[in-house]
């Protein structure tokens, strides 16, 4: 509401202030109108004297002289007068002096044809309005009609009335000429003050959405077509040196990729990309100063269209995360110590349960429970190592730590199986595996064992009570597939490309500590293959693992 109100406050304001403009320009035109006609009339009369003169033409000088001379004062009226400070209608005293003006030079000469001068006057009164209209088609007839009656010989012809026919024709034709040229002026003044107002509410708009911007804390660039930079926000100049390439004079800072530690090539600086006309989102990039200061940016390009959708240049995004990423890597700190921590313990009790499974005094049942818990331990020191993995910055270390071999997917997915029963039985959830036969995949069996176990591990802990889950494995010689679809709560739309992101937790109803699907993810790539997601949320989700069935179909990928 209170935008309307500026608007309607704006609007009348302008309009006030544009109104006197255009009556100041119609005083201005009002001087030049009186001058141009009045000369140009004194001009036509002084060129008829001197012809009359020289030649002889003129019967009575006395009465032409008398005319001339009282449209040559109107001459001087029309300058030396300030019309633009007197009431309009003062105008109309020069035409009706010069009507006059011309029945004397007329009476003058009467077979001379003087009375067509009359037709200046008479525009100029159609001009002036409707009034202005009527004098002329009154008063210039019955002048020229007395004239004739009161002259020496009065004889009425075709021509007595041929003349003021033409005067009244012509005054008529330049009365609706100069309604329709008012009408026009009107539009366009009317036109002009919505243009006018147009272009102050735009200026307005602009100049609102640049004090947004200038208030915000992270960098906005625009570019044009050509990629010349049109616009920059002040929170560029805060961001100082940290956005080098922009103003590349004097620049030392040091570029870095997201890793913190590989050189960037100036050609791949997002600043660069979005100038080439590439869009893309969330690009990380490190910068150092000479002293050793690091400086992390997010940048996100976008490209703009005009309104006939053609390319309109681009727009940077750019912000300080130096806060966030260096969080994230006293967390990574913190889990890869809590882990070495837990992992050292565990050791110790790992081993002392191998020393007592090679005691020979132990019952069957003894020696099963030993066994068990020695599995379970194996399994947990080897999910502490995957966080020590994770946290590590080298993207080599979970590749160094995968040793595929040719293996049986079914069998492995069975066993998987097997020992998630009773996790799945206690909330009747029905687990089936669907498979043709043997399936060879090229893996190491106890990486994608954990990784079977994960998605399994999820598909239950994420399903309904009496839902299902199956499991499905097949091959075509080449790639072995995996596939693990459950009937659960499934994950949404905006959630499907995170969840493969170390800490991402999509629901947090169900325990986790958002881990596990990324040491699969990684581990799965370990092996140059891929894992997938699709999920419908309410309906339920599958995960897909395509691996190498060969080591040469792994080579060759």
């Amino acid at each position: 509401m209170k935008r309307f109100q500026r608007a309607s406050t704006h609007r009348a304001a302008l309009t006030s202030q544009q109104r006197p403009r255009r009556d100041g320009q119609r005083f201005d035109l009002r001087d030049r109108t009186a001058a141009a006609n009045q000369l140009l009339l004194c001009a036509i009369v002084a060129v008829l004297f001197v012809v009359g003169l020289v030649g002889g033409f003129i019967h009575r000088p006395e009465l032409f002289a008398l005319g001339a001379l009282l449209i040559g004062l109107g001459g001087i009226a029309a300058l030396a007068v300030p019309w633009t400070s007197i009431p309009a209608g003062w105008v109309a005293v020069l035409p009706l002096v010069d009507i006059v003006a011309i029945a004397l030079m007329r009476q003058a000469d009467p077979i001379g044809g003087l009375g067509l001068l009359w037709v200046f006057p008479a525009m100029w009164l159609a001009t002036l309005g409707r009034a202005g209209l009527i004098t002329s088609c009154v008063l210039i007839p019955a002048l020229y009609w007395s004239l004739i009656a009161l002259g020496p010989e009065p004889v009425f012809s075709f021509a007595s009335f041929l003349l003021p026919l033409v005067i009244i024709a012509i005054s008529s034709a330049v009365y609706a000429s100069a309604r329709r040229f008012a009408a026009q002026r009107d539009l366009l003044d009317a036109q002009a003050a919505r243009l006018a107002f147009a272009r102050s509410a735009a200026v307005q708009q602009e100049q609102l959405v640049t004090e947004v911007l200038d208030t915000v804390d992270f960098g906005v660039v625009r570019f044009s077509v050509g990629g010349d930079v049109v616009y920059e926000n002040d929170a560029v100049g805060r961001l100082g040196g940290s956005m080098p390439r922009l103003h590349a004079a004097g620049e030392t800072r040091v570029l870095l990729q997201e890793d913190g530690e590989t050189p960037l090539d100036a050609h791949d600086h997002p600043l660069a990309r979005a100038r080439r006309g590439e869009s893309f989102e969330d690009e990380t990039v490190w910068s150092q100063d000479a002293e050793g200061r690091r400086v992390a940016l997010t940048f996100t390009a976008r490209r703009l269209l005009d309104h006939r959708g053609a390319d309109a240049g681009g727009v940077l995004v750019a912000r300080d995360v130096t806060a966030e990423q260096e969080a994230l890597r006293a967390r990574d700190d913190l889990v890869a110590s809590v882990s070495h921590e837990l992992r050292t313990p565990l050791t110790s009790v790992l081993g002392y349960l191998e020393l007592a499974i090679d005691e020979d005094d132990h019952s069957e049942r003894v020696r099963r429970y030993l066994d068990t818990a020695l599995g379970s331990g194996e399994r947990l020191l080897a999910i502490i190592s995957d966080i020590l993995l994770t946290s590590r910055r080298s993207r080599t270390s979970v590749e160094a730590a995968v040793h595929p071999r040719e293996i049986d997917a079914v069998e492995l997915v069975r066993e998987s199986v097997l020992a998630l029963g009773p996790v799945a039985a206690d909330r009747v959830i029905k687990v089936s595996v669907t498979e043709t036969g043997h399936a060879v995949v090229y893996a190491d069996p106890g990486r994608l064992r954990q990784v079977i176990d994960n998605l399994l591990g999820n598909a239950i802990k994420f399903n309904r009570d009496g839902g299902a889950v199956d499991v499905t494995v097949s091959t075509d010689g080449e790639a072995t597939t995996i596939a693990v679809r459950d009937t659960g709560v499934g994950i949404a739309a905006e959630d499907q490309e995170h969840v493969f992101e170390r800490f991402f937790r999509a629901s947090e109803d169900v325990a986790g500590n958002g881990l596990g699907l990324a040491i699969s993810a990684d581990i799965i790539k370990a092996h140059d293959g891929t894992l997938t997601v699709a999920s419908d949320p309410g309906v339920g989700s599958t995960f897909t693992i395509v691996l190498p069935a060969h080591a040469e179909t792994r080579m060759s990928r």
